[in-house]
C-alpha cells in the first residue's frame, strides 16, 4: 500500500517554541496516521524537541510510523537539535515503537487523581490552619498581580531541580513575561487558573507556588500545572501546605468539579509522598523516551 507523507504548517505556533507536522495518508487520500515535533527555541531548552506520533489501530505494522518517525527525525536533525524526547503510555503500542526505534527510557511518571467526592475537607482545613512562623498563605485567580509579578517569576527556579532523572530537558528560563503569557494562554482557552503561593514575610517574597487549571465550567478534572519550593524555603512542609489549600479551594468553589490530575516522577519520592497522603490515586504509569542526535 502506497503512503504519502504530507507536510503541515502550525498556524499558531506556542510562545517558545515553534511545531512542525506530518500527515500520513493513502492513494486515497484517507489518513493514516500523524506525528508533531515541537522545537523549543527558549534560552535553556534551545537543544530539544519533543515528538508526538499517533497511528491508526487498524495501520500499524505496515511501515506508517517508521515514515513518520523518520521525518520528524530529519526535521530536528535540520534544527540542529541535541535531543528528542517522546511519551507513550508503560505497556502501550507506542511504548514498544519507542524502543524499537532505539530510543531510550529517561524517565517513568505516575499519573494520579484525587476524586473531590473523596477529599477529607475537615483534615484539608486542618492543614491549611496550621501555623508555619514566617510564612502565609496567599492566593489570586489568573494573572499574577502587578505587585508579585517579580517575585513570583523569580520563586520558579523552585522547578529548576525537579527530578527528571536522565532527561536531557534543560533548565525553562522564566520572566515576568512568560509567566504573565502562560496565564494568558490557559484564559485564552476559556479555563480558569488559581495560584497558591507560600509568601515569606521576613523578606517580602514567594517561596513556593502552587497552581490549578480547572475548566470554564467548572466540571470534569483539573490539572495541577506545578508545585515547588525554593531550595533555601523546603523542609518547613509548605508544599503539602499550599497544596491542601489548592484542594480546599477547588472543592468549595467548584462543586461540580469531578477531580484532580497531576503526574510525578517516580524518583520525586517527596511529592509521591504528599500525594499519596492528601488521598490521590494512581490511573496509569507512562514512560518517557530520548533520542540522542
Amino acid at each position: 500500500m502506497p503512503i504519502r507523507i504530507t507536510a503541515l504548517t502550525d498556524p499558531a505556533p506556542p510562545s517558545g517554541s515553534h511545531r512542525s507536522a506530518w500527515l500520513a495518508s493513502d492513494a486515497g487520500g484517507s489518513p493514516l496516521g500523524s506525528a508533531f515535533l515541537r522545537v523549543f527555541t527558549r534560552e535553556g531548552q534551545d537543544h530539544l524537541a519533543e515528538l508526538e506520533l499517533d497511528v491508526h489501530p487498524a495501520e500499524r505494522r505496515n511501515g506508517v510510523g517508521s515514515l513518520l518517525f523518520e521525518a520528524a527525525v530529519a526535521a530536528a536533525r535540520e534544527a540542529d537539535r541535541r535531543s528528542v524526547i517522546a511519551q507513550a503510555e508503560a505497556g502501550s503500542a507506542g511504548d514498544h515503537f519507542l524502543r524499537a526505534k532505539g530510543l531510550r527510557k529517561v524517565l517513568t511518571l505516575t499519573y494520579v487523581r484525587l476524586p473531590l467526592a473523596k477529599a477529607d475537607t475537615q483534615a484539608l482545613h486542618r492543614s491549611v490552619g496550621q501555623p508555619h512562623p514566617g510564612y502565609r498563605l496567599i492566593s489570586w485567580e489568573g494573572t499574577v498581580p502587578d505587585e508579585l509579578a517579580e517575585t513570583f517569576a523569580a520563586s520558579r527556579r523552585a522547578m529548576d531541580d525537579m527530578p527528571m532523572d536522565d532527561t536531557d530537558f534543560g533548565t525553562v528560563v522564566w520572566d515576568v513575561d512568560r509567566v504573565r503569557s502562560v496565564a494568558a494562554a490557559v484564559a485564552a482557552r476559556g479555563d480558569l487558573l488559581h495560584t497558591v503561593a507560600a509568601f515569606d514575610e521576613s523578606t517580602a517574597t514567594i517561596a513556593g507556588f502552587t497552581e490549578l487549571v480547572v475548566p470554564g465550567d467548572g466540571t470534569g478534572d483539573g490539572q495541577h500545572y506545578g508545585t515547588g519550593v525554593l531550595p533555601e524555603h523546603r523542609r518547613h512542609g509548605l508544599g503539602a501546605w499550599m497544596k491542601a489549600a489548592s484542594i480546599l479551594h477547588a472543592r468549595e468553589t467548584h462543586p461540580g468539579l469531578a477531580g484532580l490530575l497531576t503526574d510525578t516522577a517516580d524518583s520525586n519520592t517527596h511529592m509521591r509522598h504528599i500525594n499519596d497522603a492528601l488521598g490521590y490515586e494512581p490511573t496509569h504509569t507512562s514512560v518517557e523516551y530520548q533520542l540522542d542526535l
